[in-house]
């Protein structure tokens, strides 16, 4: 019996060691995989978007295993009577639901709500889950809360950056990760996809990171960029905050404050009245931008934020209790 045990320990310390992730995911024994609820609504793009950007999907109800874990994921974080979106959706084309890997409607053991799905008004386009247990098409555009999932089977292989995208690099300079960003963005969109990356629009806070920053331009040279937008200069941290003049970093400190407020000659000017986003040239000088205007941008990580988890022996037994698959 106890050889028993300690081998079913072993093996729960060998599983738990081949799937960690960020510990802002909870693992579950159950589906063997990482799970985390987003009480913040969003549209379903943009919860499929911050799921992909964390290395995860947008979770779906595709087998029981995962059902019970989504509702056991919304009632832990009193998420009662609100439906959460899933990955399944028709946004390619109408009545054609598959999850956003891939999973047609068919293979998916769901039960609809009363009177669902009926596609009101031909806009429902998006399946919704609820902590009762039952589905339901919906409007993509109209925000709800959501979970993202990752896969406990895949290969995870977090770099130095804490992350599992190999598109942050580390510098011991600034002992900060960065990842400069090539597909242009507005600059909402642009802290929308650092904030998702566990990250934020990189702020610059010495001499010593305007430099790193130069290097990290200089590593993304005009010719790996494609697109017609300019390639010259990128989004970074700052913002005027609706009062112009007022220049301070996502994180409210003045540029000053913050240890570095060098523009180019002549900027900023907010140029026709417009100019409130901050952004960087390759020289690292700074300048005024127009906050919609297409850009290639740069995210900052710390890199011990979020940690990397492992589920330990504890966790695992308990969620196997709970589904009353107890170890005898």
């Amino acid at each position: 019996m106890k050889t028993f045990i300690k081998s079913f320990v072993f093996l729960l310390f060998f599983v738990y060691t081949e799937c960690a992730f960020t510990c802002d995911y909870k693992y579950s024994l159950l589906t063997k995989g990482w799970f985390k609820l987003h009480v913040v609504p969003e549209t379903w793009q943009d919860a499929r978007l911050r799921c992909s950007l964390q290395g995860a999907v947008l979770a779906s109800p595709t087998s029981s295993a995962m059902a019970a874990e989504m509702r056991h994921t919304m009632k832990n974080f009193f998420i009662q009577d609100t439906e959460v979106f899933t990955g399944i959706h028709a946004t390619f084309s109408s009545g054609s639901y598959y999850t956003v890997d891939g999973i047609p409607l068919s293979k998916i053991p769901l039960v609809w709500a009363n009177n669902e799905p009926d596609n009101f008004g031909n806009k429902e386009r998006c399946i919704t889950f609820s902590s009762n247990g039952s589905a339901a098409d919906r409007n993509c555009e109209e925000p709800r809360p959501y979970i993202c999932f990752r896969s406990g089977e895949k290969e995870v292989l977090t770099n130095r950056c804490g992350t599992v995208d190999d598109e942050y690099h580390y510098y011991a300079k600034t002992k900060k990760c960065y990842k400069f960003h090539r597909v242009p963005g507005s600059f909402e969109r642009a802290h929308f996809v650092c904030s998702a990356e566990n990250g934020h629009l990189a702020i610059i806070n010495s001499e010593d990171e305007a430099e790193v920053l130069r290097r990290v331009f200089a590593d993304n040279p005009d010719s790996s960029i494609l697109g017609s937008f300019r390639k010259e200069v990128a989004y970074i941290g700052f913002h005027d905050w609706g009062s112009w003049g007022d220049f301070r970093t996502v994180h409210g400190e003045t540029l000053k404050e913050a240890g570095y407020d060098k523009f180019v000659s002549g900027e900023p000017n907010n140029y026709n009245k417009i100019e409130h986003c901050g952004a960087i040239y390759r020289s690292a000088l700074l300048n005024d931008l127009y906050c919609s205007g297409p850009l290639a941008f740069i995210c900052e990580k710390d890199p011990a934020y979020p940690p990397v988890c492992q589920p330990t022996a504890d966790e695992g037994i308990e969620i196997d209790k709970r589904f009353n698959n107890k170890v005898e």
